[in-house]
């Protein structure tokens, strides 16, 4: 398969997976602002923060406020990690594999990118519809991709790319709930903090399945749902294992083997994940953890391009058996 084309396939689904995600960060205020108490003081500056581009939003916005994050986030054609220039860039990603990818994706990406410029060009009166809307659009998306795109090498790179994606905006969303938002440590355990854990479920999609099994809203359940749980689709342990699933189908390499960088990486992080408990991460520091899983996500990502993305993969002359047997783009960015 061409370098060229795995690479277009795979960001263009991690760019698509960006901008769901983006909405959903942000959901995460916009929910917890119809909760909060009268007086509480709303949170923006620390969705910023978490991007590590405060600075420019500082140069460009000044102020930070509900209106200037939510354009930033959302609209800004300058900012390359906003929902417009994400898919912008996913549409040219899809325009450089026209003869890949099924006529139906291609309208669909269209229809995506001209409804968010649209909302641009005269801003909704309701944003959180328009954010929800950015999230059916992407999972139509997906299952378009799903029912018209013949799951061959190229079907696994946009899985692999979409999950990667995925796996580290559910680590960046949980991070921001429980190091960012809450106002101080004398609140937790308060009503504010089961109000901000629930929002945090809901922009996650994860709340009626969470329902379904745990009778109580704690932190160290909400966070063992989203981090460690191997059947629901976002949580960040679900994400790695069918990256590496997709990772193994498209070498051949045996699993619990590898043959590249790549595959070494990734066996790895979810051998450590296979193992970990949620006491584990909590003895460890959520904050800590969840730093750490983002690091090796993205070193995932660099191994990938490294071994697929360029003209010589790097590969190992045979399979080595692990102890555990089990286009420039932007890869550390929000």
């Amino acid at each position: 398969m061409l370098s060229r084309v795995a690479d277009s396939v795979y960001w263009l689904n991690r760019y698509i997976e960006r901008a769901e995600n983006i909405a959903r960060f942000v959901d995460v205020n916009l929910y917890l602002m119809l909760d909060l108490p009268y007086g509480a003081q709303q949170q923006w500056e620390p969705l910023v923060m978490t991007t590590g581009d405060l600075g420019f939003f500082k140069q460009h916005y000044g102020e930070v406020t509900k209106a200037n994050v939510i354009k930033f986030l959302t609209f800004d054609q300058h900012y390359s990690n906003s929902i417009l220039s994400c898919l912008n860039m996913a549409r040219e990603n899809a325009r450089s594999i026209r003869e890949i990818i099924s006529s139906e994706m291609w309208e669909e990406i269209n229809r995506f990118y001209l409804m968010v410029k649209e909302a641009g060009d005269r801003p909704p009166a309701n944003i959180a519809d328009f954010f929800a809307r950015v999230k059916l659009s992407s999972h139509r998306f997906a299952g378009i991709m799903d029912a018209t795109m013949t799951h061959n090498e190229a079907w696994h790179f946009g899985q692999m790319g979409r999950l990667q994606e995925r796996a580290d905006k559910t680590a960046r969303i949980l991070d921001v709930k429980y190091y960012y938002l809450l106002p101080s440590v004398e609140w937790v355990g308060t009503p504010l903090d089961q109000v901000e854990w629930i929002a945090l479920l809901k922009s996650a999609s994860a709340y009626e399945m969470y329902r379904k099994s745990q009778r109580r809203i704690t932190p160290a359940n909400v966070a063992s749902f989203l981090i460690l749980h191997q059947k629901f689709p976002r949580s960040i342990h679900f994400c790695l294992l069918q990256v590496q699933r997709s990772l193994h189908e498209v070498t051949g390499t045996p699993q619990g083997s590898w043959r590249n960088d790549a595959e070494r990486a990734l066996g790895r992080l979810c051998g450590e994940m296979g193992y970990i408990t949620i006491e584990d991460v909590i003895s460890q520091g959520l904050h800590e953890f969840l730093e750490e899983i983002q690091a090796k996500v993205n070193e995932v990502g660099v191994k990938m391009a490294q071994t697929f993305f360029v003209n010589e993969p790097v590969l190992s002359p045979a399979p080595v058996q692990s102890q555990s047997q089990t286009q420039q783009q932007s890869l550390a960015s929000f």
